[in-house]
């Protein structure tokens, strides 16, 4: 199987990863890539963002499928034009991805699904916001109705931070504080079958300790420890299920990957958001641990034969993933900076270096964007992950650079205290 991967950040190399390992797959492409899938695919200078480039793009080079990473080109209508051209694509359509694209929406569509979520309230005037916060009260949740690339989302007990927030955006949407701990689940359907992934656990917030401000993920790892053993049965049945039964009711069926963002509240499991892609960086997690050829599942997904493929099998392992960002993100994050050490920690048992935030000038790596990589590893359990995700972190040198300290340290500690 020939495959093309649509994107330049750090889902779209682990997806390219991956499919570079999967011994279905002949060759791996990107559009248009960034210089670590150019260690794993052969990369290719194409806007994501044009359709029909992308579609042309996979008619020459006669892929089999087609695998849009970014929630941005899925939005755009990509997958759209790129089935239009007869090619296989994992990714939903345009009005599909609007369960991403808008926070509106997909409150509405959870409302018709009897989903359990968050109450919100829809606001479009300054004055729609103030009597939503006050009707709610602290802690404020205020969310951009559109793509904001995981930071359009505020959490504040700061009446005027939360009002600020939203005077930046055309919409918003205003809920109620979800408490308890937040969970990633992801499924793959193709409309009709729907096979929940492993769940994850992110970490959203800048600082140890769940502090700073929100970026777009600072860590993940995987399994879960401490969740509830028939949580992905739960949320199978609650919520992707019938989630994706009504946006076949609505018209729009959904191919790809479901994202579902949880809170295990005090009241049961509550989705905070959807997302229609890949998470990241969950994804490198959770890919890390994959056994089932990740081609046949996307394939699957793409063609409307995922009952054919049965249910994904994993590792009997732990994976964790901490990201390195750049000075001054996720505010101003610096770009330009030399960055070394990622060859010496790609060469860690376990490990892989997955690039996000990356570029080469005058044949030296440097930094390009705030979240520049990910060091993703596997281990015996969450302990020993973290040991070596941590190992390759220290070989890693860029001025100013950041990342967490506590990724899954918390659960690694209770799960070997259990």
């Amino acid at each position: 199987m020939k495959t093309l991967v649509i994107g330049t950040g750090g889902r779209e190399h682990a997806l390219a990863l991956a499919l570079s390992r999967d011994p279905q797959v002949t060759e791996v492409h990107a559009a248009p890539g960034n210089p670590g899938i150019a260690d794993v695919a052969t990369l290719h200078p194409v806007d994501p963002l044009d359709g029909d480039a992308v579609a042309a793009l996979a008619t020459s080079l006669q892929v089999d499928l087609v695998v849009v990473g970014p929630e941005g080109p899925l939005v755009a209508g990509v997958a759209d034009a790129v089935r239009a051209a007869g090619i296989a694509c994992f990714g939903p359509s345009r009005e599909a991805a609007q369960i991403e694209g808008s926070k509106a929406f997909a409150k509405q569509v959870m409302a018709a699904a009897e989903v359990p979520t968050a109450l919100a309230h829809v606001c479009e005037t300054p004055q729609q916001v103030v009597d939503a916060l006050d009707a709610f009260g602290p802690p404020y949740v205020v969310k951009d109705d559109a793509l904001a690339a995981g930071k359009g989302v505020v959490v504040t007990d700061d009446r005027q931070a939360a009002i600020d927030h939203a005077a930046g955006c055309d919409r918003v949407v205003i809920e109620e504080f979800l408490d308890g701990p937040e969970v990633s689940l992801f499924a793959i359907t193709d409309g009709e079958t729907v096979l929940p992934l492993q769940p994850a656990q992110d970490f959203k917030r800048a600082l140890d300790g769940d502090d700073g401000p929100n970026t777009g993920g600072m860590g993940a790892y995987t399994p879960l420890p401490w969740a509830p053993d028939d949580l992905v049965a739960e949320v199978s049945r609650r919520v992707l299920v019938p989630t994706v039964e009504e946006m076949a009711r609505r018209g729009t069926p959904f191919q790809g990957l479901l994202y579902a963002g949880l809170a295990l509240t005090s009241r049961g499991v509550r989705v905070i958001e959807f997302n229609a892609r890949f998470g990241d960086p969950e994804t490198q997690s959770i890919l890390s641990m994959l056994r089932t050829p990740l081609s046949a599942l996307l394939h699957g997904a793409a063609t409307g034969t995922l009952g054919e493929v049965g249910l994904p099998q994993w590792d009997r392992a732990s994976s964790v993933t901490v990201v390195v960002a750049s000075e001054g993100y996720p505010e101003s994050p610096v770009t330009g900076d030399e960055i070394t050490g990622v060859d010496a920690a790609n060469a860690l048992d376990g490990v892989d270096v997955i690039h996000a935030g990356t570029a080469v000038v005058d044949g030296r790596l440097v930094t390009a964007g705030g979240r520049v990589l990910s060091v993703t590893a596997v281990g015996a359990d969450l302990a020993e992950a973290r040991e070596r995700a941590y190992a390759g972190v220290d070989r890693i040198a860029i001025r100013g650079g950041r990342h967490r300290t506590d990724i899954a340290r918390t659960a690694a500690e209770d799960a070997a205290r259990a």
